[in-house]
């Protein structure tokens, strides 16, 4: 997927204003799971990311994984964006539906396999309403 069908995807199903708003939310809440996972597992992604959402995985992901759940995630995206909780919860299923299509099976289990269970409601396809 080329980085401009990936914001694309990210703009229809956040039903974002712009190209830039979904630029915006793609970085933080890429940025935020690259905090969340392995610093290997964070290139490992970053090597499947499209234009510059895999430097921006591979820097945020240089430091040791911090643990926390689905709803201290949400949070950090929503410091990171000035949003409403479940806005954040929101913003992060746009992405991380995305970037279920844009990884490999394989990529995407090894990652969902570092994260808690209830992280893969939000990689599913977005249901939630704002």
């Amino acid at each position: 997927m080329r980085y401009d069908e990936f914001l694309a995807q990210v703009r229809e199903r956040g039903e974002y204003q712009n190209r830039a708003e979904a630029e915006e939310v793609t970085r933080a809440v890429l940025s935020v799971l690259a905090s969340r996972i392995t610093p290997v597992k964070a290139q490992e992604l970053a090597a499947q990311l499209p234009g510059p959402l895999g430097p921006i995985v591979a820097e945020a992901g240089e430091d040791p994984a911090e643990t926390y759940g689905v709803e201290q995630f949400c949070a950090h995206v929503a410091e990171r964006t000035n949003a409403r909780p479940r806005t954040a919860e929101w913003d992060a299923s746009a992405v991380l539906s995305t970037l279920a299509e844009a990884v490999s099976g394989g990529e995407l289990n090894q990652l969902l396999s570092q994260l808690p269970s209830g992280y893969a409601a939000l990689f599913g396809k977005v249901e939630l309403s704002r």
